[in-house]
């Protein structure tokens, strides 16, 4: 086949690198390209899902503190202390109670803030990729179904072809109304494998238009909301970030790195690297020329 243009020569778009299918690494046949992209749709779902539970986890903690910050606050030790010294022992303890308040409210924004919009963002994912891997996974089956076709018709073609010359041949060495009547059937035998032919591959190039059609809008689709996703916990991380600045201004040192490392979040190079190691072909259905 011809060289292709790519359809978005300069973002590697999912839309130009998945459209053959490409040997499974577990040794399980093959996989298609479009399912691997599914499988990495999936996989994102997981991790944002794994990411809530984490939040959750360090909610937990942060509750824990908080209790046991006021429950210390509260305790009577060196209460009889007096004096200057009492006073500012006396202010150490009610410091606790407003440390465990802080806490407990950045507790509290962690939840609404950033573990519960993780939790909830796109609940029926999985559910809407079922629906598209079958929905593609049917077009692809009709193509291939519409391509036997093709291959039958092109072997019955050939075969009354065949038939028809040997039929010519006889016609020259010994004339008969038998061999003429025999030309003549076999001519319209040949002329109408010729017609079955040409159905079957417009048929084939009218599914062929069809799934590539579909393909296309799907892995940009697809595309979209990888972009979506990744904006989208971006920005909650951000949150987190800076709702642990507000909580503890005195550790900017171990929340810094996390914001360096999120402000150089680059989708573009991801995809690059991920599509050079995935990808399958970037050579398009074109359609089929008799």
């Amino acid at each position: 086949m011809p060289e292709q243009q790519l359809l978005k020569p300069t973002e590697w778009s999912y839309c130009d690198y998945f459209w053959a299918d490409k040997k499974d690494p577990q040794g399980n046949g093959t996989v298609a390209g479009f399912e691997l992209l599914l499988q990495k749709q999936l996989k994102g779902k997981q991790m944002q899902k794994e990411m809530s539970a984490f939040v959750r986890e360090r909610i937990k903690i942060e509750d824990e503190y908080a209790k046991n910050l006021a429950k210390l606050s509260q305790n009577s030790l060196a209460a009889q202390e007096e004096g200057s010294l009492g006073e500012a022992w006396a202010q150490v303890k009610k410091s606790l109670a407003d440390e465990a308040e802080v806490h407990l409210k950045f507790s509290a924004k962690l939840h609404s803030e950033v573990e519960k919009p993780l939790k909830n963002f796109r609940e029926n994912f999985k559910k809407d990729m079922k629906k598209c891997d079958h929905h593609i996974a049917d077009l692809r089956k009709q193509l291939a179904s519409r391509y036997a076709l093709v291959e039958k018709a092109r072997k019955a073609l050939t075969e009354q072809q065949r038939d028809m010359e040997m039929k010519t041949q006889q016609l020259e060495i010994k004339l008969s109304n038998k061999t003429e009547e025999d030309i003549k059937r076999a001519r319209r035998k040949s002329t109408q494998a010729g017609d079955d032919l040409m159905r079957c591959v417009d048929l084939y190039n009218q599914a062929q238009s069809k799934w590539f059609e579909e393909m296309v809008i799907t892995t940009l689709e697809l595309e979209r909301l990888k972009v979506e996703r990744v904006e989208m916990i971006r920005q909650h991380l951000c949150q987190y970030t800076q709702l642990r600045h507000e909580t503890d201004m005195f550790n900017q040192s171990t929340v810094e790195p996390v914001d360096q490392l999120l402000r150089k979040v680059d989708l573009a190079k991801d995809r690059e690297l991920w599509v050079r190691e995935h990808k399958t072909g970037n050579i398009c259905p074109v359609d089929m020329e008799i």
